[in-house]
């Protein structure tokens, strides 16, 4: 029934499939989601040696330009969503490494405030609305047959992790070998080696030569959902709605962790290397995470999967926040759960968007979802910064954390999992 409601959305339109199988599709997505997600999550790296070098910047300036990183990258999101929607994800990734790497040169270069938050709040945010996970999602969705989606939107979130693991130990590592400086040169190399392998995941028409990735059939003509006839119906969709409300806490949480947990780490008494080699575990973690929930997700109600993600992540950040003393080994204790959790809200958040709207919309609506997850991440970030410099401690952004997961876990168990009814075709 899913497969037809899809199928009706896009019966007007050529179904999108490419010269390239399943496998290479997915290998394609992983390759970039690890190249750039990894410089990304090691910002908080970069955050004690630049406060340490220039001294015109404070912990409150970082903390609002990663905000405001937050918020663009999500702006951002339902603008490049359409254009992937439209254009194919490919071309736009592409754009996006390009403004990416720019954006990790012009890092060196800001020693103000004001340039600091431009370039590493606004454009660094612009830059990953059009180079980040939420666009390899969107091409799974529309290039990969359903019963590859599932699973390939857990890998995909994996394989951003992995890029975590990998970059957040080699960030910590060169900027104490290289300096900092000389590592967002380094990165922003690294950067620009995606762009030949995201033209892959630019579908080519039905009618391109070569292999193609099998296609659902299509079902009986229907006018084609209009743009705007898709936002209506989404956003007067109860399910849709909370979807994207819990969203929120995910963005929160995260925003947080990745900027300030190095710091928290060190302000705990506790050597910096522990700090770093800790959120590399996050992202190693969260490479198991990831697959079990895209896995939990294709066999059992996405809604209580990431009911129990949310839950799950208030009650790790209580016991080992709150409850017990931060050492070491809590340090790596909570990172190795909290990794289990980490993107695992990605497979199942976007599997309900496809199950619900299909994937002529795909990227736009998850793009939707995904700002309103990156309002959290600039909340999260500015709140902490704040409440940073006002107490002296980040525990009531700890205390938040743990309540809006709980709120989450919460206003996903209503969700309706099947399909939104399409609108009737017009009369002849």
């Amino acid at each position: 029934m899913s497969a037809e409601a899809d199928a009706n959305r896009q019966a007007a339109r050529p179904q999108v499939r490419s010269r390239l199988s399943p496998e290479l599709i997915i290998a394609a997505g992983c390759l970039v989601g690890i190249i750039t997600f990894g410089p990304r999550s090691a910002m908080g790296q970069f955050q004690l040696p630049i406060l340490g070098d220039v001294r015109t910047l404070d912990v409150s300036t970082f903390s609002l330009a990663m905000a405001l990183q937050y918020l663009f990258w999500g702006l951002g999101g339902p603008i490049t969503g359409a254009m992937a929607d439209k254009y194919g994800t490919g071309r736009v990734m592409s754009i996006g490494c390009v403004v990416y790497a720019i954006a990790l040169v012009l890092m060196v270069y800001s020693r103000d405030p004001v340039s600091f938050v431009l370039t590493q709040g606004v454009l660094f945010g612009l830059a990953l609305s059009f180079a980040s996970f939420n666009m390899i999602i969107g091409a799974f969705q529309k290039m990969l047959p359903a019963k590859y989606r599932s699973f390939a939107f857990g890998v995909g979130t994996a394989a951003g992790s992995f890029g975590q693991f990998l970059f957040s130990p080699l960030a910590g590592g060169l900027i104490q070998s290289i300096g900092w400086q000389n590592t967002a040169f380094l990165f922003a190399g690294i950067v620009l080696t995606a762009i030949p392998v995201a033209l892959a995941l630019t579908p080519a028409s039905a009618r391109s030569p070569g292999r193609a990735a099998p296609v659902e059939p299509v079902a009986a003509a229907q006018p084609e959902q209009t743009f705007r006839e898709a936002l209506k119906e989404a956003f007067s969709h109860k399910s849709y709605v909370f979807l994207v409300l819990g969203f929120f806490t995910c963005g929160f949480q995260l925003s947080f962790v990745t900027i300030h947990f190095q710091r928290f780490v060190v302000e705990s008494g506790i050597r910096p290397e522990v700090g770093y080699w800790a959120f590399g575990m996050v992202g190693l973690f969260n490479i198991i995470g990831s697959i079990m929930s895209g896995w939990f997700s294709g066999v059992m109600p996405k809604r209580y999967v990431l009911s129990f993600i949310y839950f799950a992540r208030s009650m790790v950040t209580l016991v080992f926040i709150i409850i017990m003393p931060i050492t070491p080994v809590t340090v790596f204790l909570f990172a190795i759960l909290t990794g289990m959790l980490w993107l695992s809200t990605v497979p199942p958040t976007s599997g309900l968007i496809g199950v619900m709207f299909g994937s002529r919309y795909f990227s736009t609506l998850y793009g939707f979802a995904f700002l309103n997850h990156q309002f959290g991440g600039f909340l999260g970030l500015v709140l902490a910064g704040y409440l940073r410099d006002w107490t002296g401690s980040f525990l009531i952004v700890w205390w938040l954390s743990i309540g809006f997961g709980i709120f989450s876990a919460i206003i996903n168990l209503p969700i309706v999992e099947r399909p939104v009814k399409s609108a009737q075709p017009l009369a002849a």
